[in-house]
């Protein structure tokens, strides 16, 4: 099978009546290209129609105040809230969780808000007001969906910590911000094994000199919500901040991230929506940590009245798509690599009646990937996405109206001007590029945490082009609008002119029946690969690598060395450790290439740091 090759076709439901199909027809256009231009082009007019459409108060005199980038202002003295937006208008199941320590067991909306409710009236008592931080080590748990709304309620400020990362990683992300309140899991189960987390939580109270307050989750629970109260929400302007995410913080101190109520609400509404299709009877999974963007987004699928589906444990090739399928989940969202380990385990998925469309976002998903999922899933809408945290959202992805072609992304979201540009900044069409956004959005930080002169900001994303957002990944926009994203920019290999995305060469190597996973990096004008391997490496197996690699890629791309290894080095959202990797290579300290305490497997970055001198050897 190509790129390109068309794999799904919208229904006529879809394409008639979809909440993308009939928004498009209120505004007068016929495809979903030329909605698209509009979006990009008359920003105040699409963001205020999508005001006015979820009807987040009395219409705006102005939408957008300033367009310089970045800098932005949006909708000047309006208030809102985003957990009001949530709660409005809602019945029925609002929440379906289980882990690997807890059955299979549901929530619903009247229940959700009771609980908010509760939890809001006894983070007011530990002294959280508007502007606090309420900090959580928590699993992905309806616990932790409890707290965040609660805490937004209130105005505070939310940031959180998957429990399987180490205190000091915990550590440079919280004492960033002063929590006042932190919120912390005794205990969870992953992989059959439980891990008590209470050590961790006293090293944390040891370390934040700003906490007030510690709730121990299971034992603290039940006093935080022993008092009944109503639900209430405290308006905020527009850009008062929601949460603070981090950057995966792989070399030298996470990026704390803020973002607001106006701008992840809108967003939001606008994705889970618009471009997801939830709504009302549809239960909406991500597998995901509250260490990740994707848990966020997750939450977000309550603003389109789905139910969410939260699982905390492993994700198991078998058992999550048993799972899916005891849930009763309608969208199943995953990653690359887990689509690639279910390829590779010769998984066959249980019968899934509910499931209509498949998500897959982390990492660029191959044309095997697409393959695997419409042999083994029938007829599901997939939509494979890109994105970021620093947007909390995916800016390339899914799209109703649109087929699905393999190894593409179906087509640029609402009101994302994402283009592809050549290095003086001209775009490009049908040729890979930096990815760019020309346009603001409403999601975009507001800044970050202890920036004051916002620095930090500028250099992360306007330093290659002024004013205009660089956001590190190749793309490639097609002629008709989709896009094939190639990897990270600062890890692609230029080989005499010739670049390729590192994913280009993932895919070609992990097409081969024995190779379960690869790293590669470019040292000093050497391509070195490394491989896990379901056995030995011969002489047989590294020349069928180097085949795939000088028919799919290019004869410039060939390793000029190939290692077998036992893991590949990946961060705790599963990002594997290409430039890290690289310097350790080049002779870094491997101490200062990477924090250990941000990696899921830090051990594997060991065997390449013993071994750089004799990697690199000629």
């Amino acid at each position: 099978m190509s790129e390109g090759t068309v794999l799904w076709e919208p229904s006529a439901e879809l394409l008639n009546d979809s909440k993308l199909a009939r928004y498009m027809g209120s505004r007068g256009f016929s495809s979903y290209g030329e909605l698209w231009r509009w979006s990009v082009t008359d920003l105040d007019g699409f963001w205020g129609s999508l005001w006015e459409l979820y009807e987040l108060g009395p219409a705006p005199s102005v939408v957008l105040a300033r367009q310089e980038m970045p800098g932005a202002e949006w909708f000047p003295g309006a208030t809102l809230n985003y957990a009001e937006r949530v709660f409005r208008g809602r019945s029925g199941l609002a929440i379906v969780h289980a882990s690997e320590s807890q059955p299979l067991a549901e929530l619903t909306w009247e229940e959700l808000a009771d609980q908010v409710a509760r939890c809001a009236a006894g983070l007011r008592r530990l002294g959280v007001g508007r502007g606090d931080r309420v900090v959580a080590y928590m699993p992905n748990v309806a616990e932790t969906v409890v707290a965040f709304l609660a805490t937004a309620s209130l105005g505070a400020i939310w940031s959180s910590c998957a429990p399987e990362f180490g205190t000091p990683t915990v550590v440079d992300r919280f004492a960033q911000i002063e929590p006042k309140v932190l919120i912390a899991t005794e205990g969870y189960r992953y992989g059959g094994r439980d891990f008590d987390r209470r050590e961790r939580v006293a090293e944390l109270q040891a370390a934040l000199p700003t906490l007030e307050h510690t709730v121990m989750v299971p034992s603290g629970w039940d006093a935080l919500l022993a008092q009944p109260a109503p639900l209430e929400f405290e308006p905020v302007p527009f850009d008062h901040p929601l949460w603070v995410l981090f950057s995966s913080g792989t070399t030298g101190l996470p990026k704390p991230i803020v973002q607001g109520h106006g701008g992840i609400l809108l967003e939001h509404l606008k994705k889970l929506n618009l471009h997801s299709n939830l709504g009302p009877g549809d239960r909406f999974f991500w597998y995901t940590t509250t260490g990740w963007m994707m848990w966020n987004f997750l939450v977000g699928g309550l603003l389109a009245d789905a139910a969410i589906v939260l699982y905390d444990g492993q994700a198991d090739p078998v058992g999550t798509w048993e799972f899916a399928a005891e849930a009763g989940v309608t969208c199943f969202g995953t990653s690359a690599g887990f689509i690639g380990a279910c390829m590779k385990a010769g998984v066959s998925p249980p019968e899934l009646p509910a499931l209509r469309s498949v998500g897959s976002t982390g990492s660029p998903l191959a044309v095997e990937g697409f393959e695997w999922v419409y042999s083994q899933l029938g007829d599901v809408w997939l939509f494979s996405t890109s994105g970021g945290t620093d947007l909390c959202t995916a800016f390339v992805g899914a799209c109703p109206l649109l087929p699905v072609r393999a190894g593409e992304l179906q087509a640029r979201a609402l009101g994302a001007a994402v283009e592809a540009w050549d290095p003086d900044g001209r775009p490009l069409v049908d040729e890979v590029g930096e990815l760019v956004i020309t346009r603001p959005m409403p999601s975009m930080p507001l800044f970050f945490w202890n920036d004051p002169d916002g620095s930090r900001y500028r250099d992360s994303y306007f330093e290659m082009y002024p004013g205009v957002w660089r956001h590190g990944d190749w793309i490639k926009i097609t002629e008709r609008g989709s896009a094939v994203i190639y990897g990270r920019s600062d890890s692609t290999i230029n080989r005499g002119g010739v670049r390729m995305g590192t994913s280009e060469i993932y895919s070609a190597v992990e097409g081969v029946p024995a190779v379960l996973d690869s790293l590669v990096v470019d040292v000093d004008d050497r391509i070195v690969l490394f491989v896990v391997v379901s056995g030995e490496l011969d002489d047989a197996l590294a020349d069928e690598i180097r085949r795939r690699v000088r028919e799919h890629c290019s004869p410039r791309h060939v390793p000029d060395a190939i290692h077998r290894i036992d893991e590949v080095p990946r961060t705790l959202s599963n990002k594997k450790l290409e430039v890290p990797v690289k310097r350790i290579l080049q002779g870094a300290d491997p101490a200062t290439a990477a924090s250990r305490d941000s990696l899921a497997n830090p051990a594997a970055l060991d065997w390449f740091a013993a071994r750089a001198a004799e990697l690199t050897a000629r």
